[in-house]
């Protein structure tokens, strides 16, 4: 079995396998990176790869694969150019995702969340706030918090190392002022930060 299975859900494993068995694409597992959770890219010889973080979160792992799945398909059956995620890789994605949207797969609680995601999936499900916070339960446990969590004037670290004096709620987003700069920037509620000490 194919190295990258073992980080799935155990019982998406051997459906998640014959998805690549008769593609050529290379699925590589890699250490985390901060700004995605997964990669497709097609490369000058027309070599295909698919990158993954490795996470301790199968059902992470599992969406994030088949998110990447889906960009393979649609550039495949779509060889001129489409929007990365246009309606064509949305409804690839719904298509991809619907048979792993099952009680056997994924525990109950995400498996409501999950499905009114995909009803219009988004690029990130990080832009999702209910699925985020539900998935973070299955992530190993840490030193973070979710901005909403804090009380205002806590500073803390962002995942770019820098450091921000969190303000006040202005719609969806916590306006938070950079201490290097004094420059005000916008957090989403479920962003996933690291208290620092005044």
């Amino acid at each position: 079995m194919s190295a990258f299975t073992t980080y799935l859900p155990v019982n998406a494993r051997s459906r998640c396998l014959n998805l690549v068995k008769e593609h050529p694409v290379s699925i590589r597992v890699v250490n985390p990176r901060r700004t995605k959770h997964g990669d497709f890219r097609k490369f000058p010889d027309g070599r295909i790869q698919i990158t993954l973080n490795k996470m301790e979160n199968p059902y992470r792992f599992l969406i994030t694969f088949i998110h990447e799945w889906a960009h393979w398909l649609v550039m495949q059956q779509h060889p001129f150019r489409t929007q990365p995620h246009g309606s064509i890789w949305k409804q690839t994605f719904k298509i991809q995702m619907l048979p792993f949207l099952q009680d056997q797969i994924f525990p109950e609680n995400l498996l409501g969340l999950l499905a009114k995601h995909m009803k219009n999936p988004k690029a990130t499900i990080d832009a999702d706030p209910q699925l985020a916070i539900a998935l973070k339960q299955y992530d190993p446990s840490n030193d973070k918090n979710f901005i909403f969590e804090l009380e205002t004037g806590t500073r803390f670290q962002a995942n770019n190392g820098k450091i921000y004096e969190l303000g006040h709620l202005h719609r969806k987003r916590y306006a938070c002022i950079e201490l290097a700069t004094k420059r005000t920037y916008l957090f989403a509620a479920h962003s996933e930060v690291q208290i620092v000490e005044n």
